[in-house]
C-alpha cells in the first residue's frame, strides 16, 4: 500500500484549504487602527481659543472607589416590593433602591450598556478607554494584552494620582506596571465562586480608612463565576448576591464627601449564565453612582437618558477627577452629574454641563480629525457631514461665548447629537475589510475545492503517480514564496509572509490542476480500469442526484440568516432524508428485494445472481431496521439541542445543565444514573462487537487496552461525574478528599486514556494465530488443510469467516519440510487466525470509542445519553451503507473496487454537523462550555494553551469523532460482506468463502486509491462548507445580521474544518500504522511472503 502518497497528497490539500482560510479571515477580521497618541493637561479643549491648564482646576471629587461587579446585570440591580417569593436572583440589593429613594440628590442607579462582544476583557477595555471593540477582539479574551491606547489609569498615573487595584487579575495583564498598588488573584477557574471576591475582602475596608489612595479599584467575580456554574436561577446566586449587598453597605458607610463611589457591571448574562454575544441579557449590566454630597439637581427628571453606554462613563469620570478625557475616547458625558450653565457661579468654579459638553465635543473631533488622516477608511461623506456640523456648533458656541450672552437653548442638545453620530459613524466604520486579501483567500479556496474533487475522482491514477505528482507543485510553490518574498523586500522593506504563502500555494494549485486534467483524460491504468471523465460531473442527470443536490442546497442555505438560527434542526431533516433516499433508490432499481422469476424466460438464460433472495431480504430488513434506528437517534438527539437568543421561546435542554446545578435530589440522581447507564451501554457496545468478531483473543496491546483501559476509564468517569455533583456544603468533613477527588480523577481518567490511544498506536494488531503441529506420516498426495480467519474461540463462531485460499501458502511455510505416510487427511485448519478479518476496523473502532469517552468528560454529565445516541446513529449509518453496498452488488456487477459513493460520505458529514448541536453546542460565542478549562484543572490554569485546547476538544467534539471514525466507511461493507457471495469486491474465485478486510490485502492498489478517495471526499464535503461560510461573510458583510450570525458561523466552520481535517488526518495515519503492522505480521509468519 503506497501509505506516504496518501498522506503526502492529504497533507497538501490540507494546507491549501489553511492558508486560503488563513488569509480571508486575515482580510474579514482586522483590528480596527489603534491611535496611540494620549490626551495632556496642556490641549486647547475649554471655552476659548488661548492655552490654558486644564487640570490645574479644582476636580469635583478628589477620590473615587469602583466597584466592579463582574456580570451584575441590570434585573439584578431592580428591586420590587410587590414580588412575595422572588427567584434566587431577584431582590437581592436593595441597598441600591433604598438609597436611590431616600437619597435622590446623592445616587443614580441606571442601566449600563455595554457593546459587544460582552466578554471581561473587552468590556475593561472599553470602560477605560472609551473606545469601541471590534469583532476579532473577542478571541483576545483567553490571552489579554496591555492596552495601549490612551486611558483612564494611564491618565490617572500621570496626574499623579495613586491608584490601588484588587481582584481579577485581568487588569494586571491589561494595564502592567500602572497601579500604585494592585492585589490580583487568578480569574479564569469559573467553578470558585469566593477566592476572588474573599481576597478583596480581607483589603478593601483597610485600604479605605487609610490615606494612601486616590482611586480605589475592586472587581468582583463571584456573580460571574456563579452564573457560568450554576445559572442566575440557583441558590448560590442569591447567596452572592446578598454578600454584594452587604459589601455596598459598608463602603457607603466609609465613604468621605470628596469620594464618588461607582458600583457597576461590566455585562450581563443569559438565563443559562452565559455571555460573550449581542443580546439585551448579555448587554445590559447596572450602573450606581453615589456621593455622600448632592451631585444631582434633584429626583431623576425626563431628561435623564434611559440607558448609558459604556463608553460615557469615560469622558464623565475624566473630567469629575479632573484628568484629561483619553485621546481615543468616543463616549459623551453624563450631563445629570454636572450642574446646569446658570448654576455654575460660586465660590468653588465647577464645569457646567455646556462647558463639560463642549469639552467633550472638542475631544472627540480632534480623535476624528487625526484618525481619519491616518486610516481613510471613514467615508468621505459621512466625514464631511461631521466637519460641517462641528464647525457649526463650533460657530454658535465661540460667538456665544466671545460676548458673554447665555448660549442658544437648542446648543447642549446639537451637541450631544454630534457625539452621537460620530460614534455611530466609527461604530460602522470600524467593521473594517481587506478585499485584496478577502479575494485572495476566497481564490485559494476555489482551488482547493477544485483540486480535491479531481483528487478523489482521480485516486487511482494519483496513487500510482510517483509521490502523487506532488514534486513540482511543491518545488513551485517554494520557488514563487520566495520571489515574493524577495519582491517585497525591495519595494516595501520588509516580509508580510501572508501574501508569500498566497503566491506559493496559488501557483502550487494552479500546477497541480494542469496535472490532474492531463492525468484526467481517458486512459487505461495499469490495473486495467478506465480513468473517469471528470466532465460527466456537470451533467444535469448528476447535479440533481440527492447526494449532490443536499450538499449544494445546504451550502446555498448558509446565505441565510434564518438557517444559520436554524440549523441543527434543518441539518436533521437533511439527514434523515439522504438517508431514506437509499431504500427508495434500491427500490426504483430493483435491488430491495429479491428479483421474481419469470416463468416465461428460460432459466438458463438469466445471469445467476450473486446473492441468495434469502441472503437479498436479510440485507433488505438490515437496512430498514438500521434506518428506523437512525430516525429514532436522529429525533432523540433534538432533546439535547441549545438555544440561540434569536429563537425565541426556546427552552434549552435540561441535560447541558452540570448535575452540580440541579436543586432537585430526586432529579439529579435520575439524571447520574442514566448518564452512568449510558456510558456503560457505550462500553458494552465496543467490548461486544470486538468480542464478536475475536479482537479480544490476542494479547497486544489495543486487546489488552479494551480488556482493562476502556472499563477502568468508565470507572473514572462515572466517580468523577458523582464528586463534581456533590454540594460543596453536602459533607463538609469529607472536603478535602472531595477537593482531592476533583482533581485525581479526571487526571487519572486522563492519564488512562493517553496510555490506551498510545497502545493502539504502537501495537494496533488483534490478531491471534493459532496453530498445530502437522500429524507425522500423512501423505504428500492428500490435499493441503485449510486456513480460516476465527471471529471468537466458539466452534459456531469459528465456522463464518475463512483466509481465502492464497493464504493457503502460509501452510507450505508452517510444515516441518517434505511430509509423507499414508494417514487419513486431518480436516482441522492448520492456522486458525483470530480477529484477522476485522484487522483494520477494530483498532479504528476502538480508538473513537477511547475517544468519545475522553471527550465525554468534557461536557457536562447529562450528555452521555447524547454521545450514546452519537454511537448508535454511526453504526446504523455503517449498516445503511453496509448493506447498500451488498444489495448493490447482489446482481453480480463489481460496484468500483472499494469505492465509498458519495452519498455515504454526505450522510457522515450531516452527522457530524448534528451532533456538533446534538452535544449543546451553536456557532455562537455565549454557547462555548467554557467548563471545559476546568476538568481535571479545578484550580485553574498558568497558561492559556491547554484551556484553549480542552475548549476546542468539547466544543467540536462530534468533527473529532466523525472525523477519526471516516475510515470505517471503507471497511464496514468487508466487515459485514456476505459469506458466499459471488461477484464481491474483490479479486477471489467465484465462490470463495467470505473473507472480510483481508481483500485489502489483495488490492493493496485499490485499497490506496479507496481511502484516498473517501478522504478527499470527506475534506471536499468539509471544504465545501467552509468556502460557502466565507462567501456568504464576503457578500454580506455589510448585512445587519453579519456580526451576530454570518461572522460567528464562520469563525466555526473554519475552526471545525481545521479540528476535523487533522484528525481525519490521524485516522488516516492510524490506518495506515495498521496496515504496517499487518504486513510485518505476515512477514514473521510467512518470511517469504511480502507486499
Amino acid at each position: 500500500m503506497k501509505g506516504l502518497t496518501v498522506l503526502s497528497l492529504l497533507l497538501w490539500l490540507c494546507a491549501a484549504y489553511f492558508v486560503g482560510i488563513y488569509l480571508f479571515v486575515g482580510g474579514f477580521l482586522l483590528v480596527r487602527l489603534e491611535v496611540n497618541r494620549t490626551s495632556a493637561c496642556g490641549d486647547v479643549l475649554q471655552p476659548g481659543e488661548e492655552p490654558a491648564d486644564f487640570c490645574q482646576g479644582p476636580p469635583r471629587f478628589r477620590r473615587a472607589v469602583v466597584l466592579i461587579v463582574d456580570a451584575l446585570k441590570i434585573d439584578f440591580a431592580r428591586f420590587d416590593p410587590t414580588k412575595t417569593t422572588p427567584r434566587p436572583y431577584e431582590n437581592k440589593l436593595p441597598v441600591l433602591e433604598e438609597t436611590v429613594s431616600s437619597r435622590p440628590a446623592q445616587s443614580r442607579l441606571y442601566p449600563f450598556r455595554a457593546d459587544p462582544p460582552t466578554t471581561t476583557m473587552q468590556r475593561i477595555k472599553g470602560f477605560t478607554t472609551g473606545s469601541l471593540p471590534t469583532f476579532v477582539d473577542v478571541g483576545n479574551n483567553f490571552a489579554s494584552s496591555a492596552i495601549l491606547e490612551d486611558n483612564l489609569i494611564h491618565q490617572l498615573g500621570q496626574m499623579g494620582k495613586r491608584v490601588v487595584f484588587m481582584g481579577d487579575d485581568t487588569w494586571e495583564n491589561l494595564f502592567p506596571r500602572k497601579f500604585y498598588r494592585s492585589l490580583p488573584f487568578p480569574s479564569f477557574n469559573v467553578k470558585d465562586l469566593h477566592t476572588v471576591d474573599n481576597g478583596i475582602l480581607q483589603h478593601l475596608y483597610t485600604t479605605m480608612v487609610g490615606d494612601d489612595w486616590d482611586v480605589l479599584v475592586a472587581h468582583f467575580l463571584g456573580v460571574d463565576h456563579c452564573g457560568h456554574r450554576f445559572g442566575p436561577d440557583h441558590p448560590a446566586m442569591a447567596d452572592k448576591l446578598t454578600q454584594m449587598d452587604g459589601v455596598i453597605r459598608s463602603v457607603i458607610e466609609r465613604l468621605q464627601n470628596d469620594t464618588l463611589l461607582v458600583v457597576m457591571g461590566d455585562h450581563g448574562m443569559t438565563d443559562t449564565g452565559d455571555h460573550g454575544g449581542e443580546s439585551q441579557k448579555e448587554t445590559d449590566a447596572a450602573l450606581f453612582l453615589y456621593s455622600p454630597s448632592p451631585i444631582f439637581p434633584g429626583p431623576p427628571s425626563q431628561d435623564e437618558p434611559d440607558v448609558v453606554p459604556q463608553t460615557d462613563l469615560v469622558p464623565t469620570l475624566a473630567l469629575l477627577l479632573g484628568i484629561p478625557i483619553p485621546f481615543s475616547s468616543v463616549g459623551q458625558v453624563l450631563l445629570p452629574l454636572f450642574p446646569p450653565h446658570e448654576q455654575t457661579e460660586g465660590a468653588v468654579r465647577r464645569l457646567s454641563q455646556l462647558e463639560a459638553l463642549w469639552i467633550n465635543t472638542k475631544q472627540v473631533n480632534r480623535f476624528l480629525e487625526t484618525y481619519s488622516a491616518l486610516a481613510r477608511d471613514i467615508p468621505p461623506e459621512v466625514l464631511s457631514e461631521l466637519r460641517a456640523s462641528f464647525a457649526r456648533l463650533s460657530s454658535d458656541y465661540l460667538s456665544a461665548a466671545r460676548e458673554g450672552r447665555p448660549p442658544p437653548p437648542r446648543l447642549a442638545s446639537s451637541l450631544q447629537a454630534y457625539l452621537t453620530s460620530v460614534r455611530d459613524a466609527c461604530r460602522a466604520t470600524w467593521a473594517r475589510f481587506n478585499p485584496v486579501k478577502m479575494a485572495a483567500g476566497l481564490a485559494v479556496l476555489t482551488l482547493a475545492c477544485v483540486a480535491c474533487f479531481l483528487m478523489s475522482e482521480l485516486s487511482a491514477v494519483l496513487t500510482e503517480e510517483k509521490r502523487g505528482g506532488l514534486k513540482a507543485p511543491v518545488a513551485a510553490a517554494l520557488a514563487v514564496g520566495v520571489g515574493v518574498a524577495a519582491a517585497q523586500l525591495v519595494a516595501r522593506g520588509y516580509v508580510e509572509a501572508a501574501w508569500c504563502l498566497a503566491g506559493g500555494t496559488f501557483s502550487s494549485e494552479v500546477l497541480f490542476l494542469w496535472r490532474a486534467w492531463q492525468l484526467g483524460r481517458p486512459a487505461v491504468l495499469k490495473n486495467g480500469a478506465k480513468a473517469p471523465r471528470l466532465s460527466a460531473w456537470l451533467s444535469p442527470r448528476r447535479l440533481l442526484l440527492p447526494s449532490v443536490a443536499v450538499p449544494l442546497l445546504r451550502c446555498a442555505s448558509l446565505l441565510s440568516d434564518s438557517y444559520v438560527i436554524y440549523e441543527g434542526r434543518v441539518v436533521t431533516f437533511l439527514l434523515l432524508s439522504l438517508a431514506l433516499y437509499v431504500p427508495v433508490r434500491l427500490n426504483w432499481t430493483g435491488l430491495l428485494l429479491p428479483p421474481t422469476p419469470d416463468p416465461l424466460k428460460s432459466a438458463g438464460l438469466l445471469p445467476s445472481p450473486a446473492l441468495s433472495p434469502a441472503a437479498i431480504r436479510k440485507e433488505s430488513g438490515t437496512l430498514i431496521g438500521c434506518l428506523g434506528g437512525l430516525v429514532i437517534c436522529a429525533y432523540v438527539s433534538l432533546s439535547f439541542h441549545g438555544c440561540r437568543e434569536e429563537q425565541g421561546s426556546c427552552q434549552p435542554s435540561p441535560f447541558l445543565s452540570p448535575l452540580s446545578r440541579l436543586q432537585d435530589n430526586q432529579l439529579k440522581n435520575l439524571f447520574y444514573i442514566l448518564s452512568v447507564i449510558s456510558l456503560g451501554v457505550c462500553a458494552y457496545l465496543l467490548r461486544l462487537w470486538l468480542c464478536h468478531y475475536g479482537n479480544l483473543n490476542s494479547s497486544g496491546g489495543t486487546a489488552f487496552t479494551a480488556r482493562w483501559i476502556l472499563p477502568l476509564l468508565c470507572v473514572c468517569a462515572g466517580l468523577h461525574w458523582a464528586v463534581s455533583a456533590t454540594p460543596e456544603d453536602g459533607f463538609r468533613k469529607l472536603a478535602e478528599l472531595i477537593r482531592v477527588a476533583q482533581l485525581a480523577l479526571p487526571r487519572a481518567a486522563f492519564c488512562l486514556l493517553g496510555a490506551g490511544l498510545t497502545l493502539i498506536w504502537v501495537d494496533p494488531l488483534t490478531v491471534f494465530a493459532k496453530t498445530r503441529a502437522a500429524a507425522s506420516g500423512r501423505s504428500s498426495a492428500l490435499s493441503p488443510p485449510r486456513y480460516r480467519a476465527s471471529t471468537g474461540i466458539s466452534p459456531q463462531a469459528e465456522l463464518r469467516h475463512l483466509i481465502p485460499q492464497i493464504y493457503q501458502r502460509m501452510r507450505r511455510s508452517l510444515e516441518d519440510g517434505e511430509l509423507s505416510g499414508g494417514g487419513e487427511e486431518d480436516p482441522r485448519p492448520a492456522v486458525e487466525a483470530y480477529g484477522l478479518g476485522t484487522v483494520h476496523s477494530a483498532p479504528v473502532l476502538l480508538f473513537c470509542g477511547l475517544l468519545g469517552i475522553g471527550l465525554l468528560l468534557l461536557h457536562p454529565e447529562g450528555m452521555a445519553l447524547s454521545f450514546l445516541l452519537l454511537l448508535l446513529e454511526m453504526g446504523a449509518l455503517l449498516h445503511i451503507h453496509a448493506s447498500s453496498m451488498t444489495l448493490h452488488g447482489s446482481t453480480g456487477a463489481n460496484p468500483g473496487g472499494f469505492s465509498v459513493p458519495w452519498t455515504a460520505v454526505v450522510l457522515w458529514s450531516l452527522a457530524a454537523s448534528q451532533f456538533f448541536h446534538a452535544t449543546g453546542h451553536l456557532p455562537t460565542f455565549p454557547s462555548i462550555q467554557w467548563g471545559a478549562a476546568f476538568v481535571g484543572f479545578p484550580d485553574g490554569h498558568t497558561g492559556t494553551i491547554l484551556p484553549a485546547f480542552l475548549v476546542t476538544l468539547n466544543t467540536f467534539a462530534s468533527h473529532i469523532l466523525f472525523a477519526v471514525g471516516c475510515p470505517l466507511l471503507l471497511f464496514w461493507p468487508l466487515v459485514r460482506e456476505v459469506r458466499g457471495s459471488r461477484g464481491g469486491r474483490g479479486c477471489g474465485e467465484e465462490g470463495e468463502d467470505g473473507v472480510m478486510e483481508m481483500r485489502l490485502r489483495e488490492n493493496p492498489r485499490q485499497f490506496s486509491a479507496a481511502l484516498l478517495q473517501l478522504s478527499t471526499r470527506y475534506l471536499f464535503i468539509l471544504g465545501a462548507q467552509v468556502f460557502s461560510s466565507v462567501c456568504a461573510a464576503a457578500i454580506l458583510r455589510r448585512h445587519l445580521m453579519v456580526w451576530k450570525v454570518f461572522a460567528p458561523k464562520l469563525m466555526f466552520e473554519a475552526s471545525g474544518f481545521l479540528v476535523s481535517s487533522t484528525f481525519l488526518l490521524i485516522g488516516v495515519t492510524l490506518v495506515l500504522r495498521i496496515d504496517v503492522a499487518v504486513s510485518r505480521w505476515f512477514k514473521r509468519l510467512i518470511p517469504d511472503v511480502s507486499r
